[in-house]
C-alpha cells in the first residue's frame, strides 16, 4: 500500500509541479512539461515491479509512435483558442484530432508490417 501512494504522490506531484512553476515563468514550466517525465516515471515503475528490461524496450518503441500524433495539437492549441473562442473548444478539437490521428498512426504501423 505505501508503495502505491509513493508511486501516486511522485507521479502527480510532478503535474502538480509543472503547473505551480508555470504561473510563475512559463518557459521554464514548458521545458519540463515537454520532458517525457510521464514516460520516464513509467518506465521506473514498471521496471521496479517487473524487472523486465525487454517490456520496457517494446514500451519505449510503442511510446515513441504514439507520441508522434500527439503533436500536432500542441502547434495548433494556440490557433484553436483563437479561432474556437477559448480554451474548451480547443481543448476538445485538439483531443477529437489527437484521437483521429492515433488511428491514422494505428493504421499506417499495421501497413506498414511495425508490431507494437
Amino acid at each position: 500500500m505505501a508503495y502505491y501512494l509513493l508511486k501516486l504522490f511522485l507521479s502527480a506531484g510532478v503535474i502538480v509541479a509543472v503547473t505551480e512553476i508555470a504561473k510563475r515563468n512559463n518557459a521554464a514550466a514548458s521545458i519540463i512539461h515537454s520532458l517525457p517525465l510521464t514516460s520516464l516515471l513509467a518506465f521506473i515503475w514498471l521496471y521496479a515491479e517487473t524487472r523486465d528490461s525487454a517490456l520496457i524496450g517494446r514500451h519505449a518503441f510503442g511510446t515513441f509512435w504514439f507520441v508522434l500524433p500527439t503533436l500536432p495539437m500542441f502547434l495548433l492549441m494556440p490557433w484553436l483558442i483563437r479561432k474556437l473562442g477559448g480554451f474548451w473548444p480547443a481543448f476538445g478539437a485538439g483531443i477529437l484530432l489527437t484521437v483521429i490521428l492515433y488511428f491514422l498512426t494505428m493504421a499506417l504501423l499495421k501497413k506498414t508490417g511495425v508490431e507494437l
